[in-house]
């Protein structure tokens, strides 16, 4: 076939039959080649290809091993299928000692044949072909065809018209020996395992055992389809089976996560919109809040403004008066002063400082992450909080503002809260905690303070000394409702483990000389326990071994003289 006709069909790109085309040049198959794993190149485009691995040459065998005729001295080489990128290994002799595809040479002829235009004659090249010899493989003109039929040697050659070939749509074609041209190869040596022809059984395969190939075709053929029926096709089946599910599933999960995405950016998109409406929502309600705040200080400002300019009147008029006027000049407008500087220090508008400007906007922030509603069905969260303290609904709980024990932990919690009397939801204000000794002024106590982040403050503290406290309690430098608080701390308590006696004078009926059973002896005698008479007035009191203890109630009356000591566990103060 003429470089010509090979280089027709790849013009007309996707019409090509890929069966026809090489898959490295991208050109119909020239001597196309079949390597070990089954796929076809064409002979130079193998030689092309980049070798994988080489190994060192293999022993040299002697004529009798020898019987392919191979030199096996030669280096091994191995390239890289392009197809499946299997490990291959090529003969020594290089891409030559593959065996051809004979097959693919078919599908190139075919191609040729269905292309559009003439194809031109493969021996002159001048006329366009109308035949084909099946054993020289060439496509011949009118003229070359009567040639071809006269020479002697290509006397017997089947030449078919192009247009039959055409028309069976598959070509039945002679292969030749590539070693003696023109003869068929129509034996097939068993020893060599490969068919040869009549002059290679003659010479060069006369020692060994020939059989024409219509008479071992059925038992090589048996082989070759029991392993594709018995094993391949099975297997071909399942991987094709399995492919299919696997394919499936990736379609299915293609569409399941297109599905996917595009709820995904449904919501994203509603949500956006969401965020943006609760956003410019935020917006609008943060710009009410300032234009409230902001009229409220305009009012404060005029009142203030107005009120400063009567008492500076007021001031700078008496301060010229006094500066300036003469005796009978003060006198005479000594009434309408003082009635003026009067009215102004006792009803005048005369705020405290602290409390000028208690809305400087500080009482207005943004909590992100407080849950604020739902809009159009979205969840969203921030809140512009605008609630500020009021220092006189702040309230305080625990016992331990009023109570507490020297040496031991005490705590209570204020609580503040906004001008309706809700507790804050937010923390960061100004808390002063200051515990001092009434009595001792330098005897101060230590307080911790906890912003609780919720609207309430821990405080802890330990007093050190017994005593009454005045507990001071501020937010923003003002006092609580009911601040300064009074703190009573008692003094330090343990359990007595000694022997308590009731008093000797009571249980020994008045005997002034009784003594304890433990032989101790009250201070005082008799006299110590406040008793003037026999019997028990009624007061309740103890004695213990010369030791002052903490009150009880008496035993009845008995001679202690006679009774061993009685045994009591009783709280004693220190």
């Amino acid at each position: 076939m003429s470089e010509q006709s090979a280089e027709k069909p790849e013009q007309k790109g996707d019409s090509v039959n890929p069966r026809a085309v090489c898959n490295v040049c991208k050109r119909l198959y020239r001597d196309p080649k079949i390597l070990p794993c089954l796929h076809s190149f064409c002979s130079d485009c193998i030689a092309q290809l980049e070798p994988f691995s080489k190994s060192p040459p293999l022993r040299r065998l002697d004529a009798a091993e020898d019987r392919s005729g191979e030199d096996r001295s030669a280096v091994t080489v191995t390239v890289l299928c392009p197809d499946c990128d299997s490990e291959v290994e090529l003969p020594p002799s290089g891409p030559a000692g593959l065996s051809t595809d004979h097959l693919a040479l078919d599908e190139v002829f075919l191609e040729t044949l269905v292309t559009d235009g003439p194809l031109g004659c493969d021996l002159c090249g001048e006329g366009d072909a109308g035949s084909r010899c099946e054993v020289c493989c060439v496509n011949l003109c009118e003229f070359c065809r009567q040639a071809h039929r006269r020479q002697k040697r290509t006397l017997s050659h089947s030449v078919q018209p192009l247009e039959d070939l055409k028309a069976r749509g598959r070509l039945c074609r002679p292969v030749l020996c590539s070693l003696h041209p023109g003869q068929e190869l129509r034996l097939f040596c068993q020893p060599c395992d490969l068919p040869v022809c009549l002059e290679c059984a003659a010479t060069l395969h006369r020692d060994h055992r020939c059989c024409p190939t219509q008479d071992v075709i059925d038992r090589h053929g048996d082989r070759i389809r029991e392993l594709v029926a018995g094993r391949l096709r099975p297997r071909l089946e399942r991987l094709e089976e399995s492919l299919q599910k696997v394919e499936a599933s990736q379609e299915s999960l293609q569409m399941r996560v297109e599905a996917m995405a595009s709820e995904v950016r449904a919501f994203a998109r509603g949500y956006a919109s969401a965020v943006e409406q609760h956003c410019l929502s935020l917006l609008r309600r943060l710009e009410e809040l300032r234009v409230q705040r902001r009229n409220q200080l305009h009012l404060q400002r005029a009142q203030l403004q107005q009120a400063l300019l009567d008492v500076r009147g007021g001031v700078d008029f008496a301060e010229r008066l006094l500066s300036c006027g003469s005796d009978t000049e003060i006198l005479s407008a000594k009434g309408v002063t003082l009635r003026r500087l009067t009215s102004l220090s006792e009803s005048g508008y005369d705020p405290h400082p602290a409390t000028v400007a208690p809305d400087d906007g500080g009482g207005i922030c943004f909590v992100p992450n407080e849950p604020a509603g739902e809009v159009e069905g979205y969840p969203v969260v921030g809140v512009i909080n605008s609630r500020t303290v009021d220092v006189s609904r702040c309230t305080i709980e625990g016992e331990g503002l009023h109570r507490g024990v020297q040496g031991q932990r005490g705590n209570f919690t204020l609580v503040c809260r906004d001008p309706a009397g809700e507790q804050m939801v937010r923390g960061g204000e100004n808390v002063q905690v200051s515990i001092v000794h009434k009595e001792k002024k330098k005897c101060t106590v230590e307080t911790t303070v906890v912003d609780n982040s919720d609207g309430s403050y821990s405080v802890s503290f330990t007093p050190e000394e017994p005593g009454v406290y005045s507990v001071w309690v501020c937010v923003k430098a003002q006092h609580v409702k009911g601040s300064p608080f009074v703190l009573t701390v008692k003094r330090k308590l343990r359990r007595h483990s000694g022997t308590f006696h009731c008093c000797s004078f009571c249980s020994s009926g008045g005997a002034k000389e009784a003594r304890c059973g433990c032989t101790g002896t009250m201070p005082g005698g008799f006299k110590g326990c406040g008793h003037g008479h026999k019997g028990h007035p009624g007061k309740p009191h103890w004695s213990c071994c010369g030791s002052t203890v903490q009150q009880s109630e008496c035993l009845p009356q008995s001679v202690l003289a006679s009774v061993s000591p009685r045994s009591h566990l009783r709280t004693v103060e220190l």
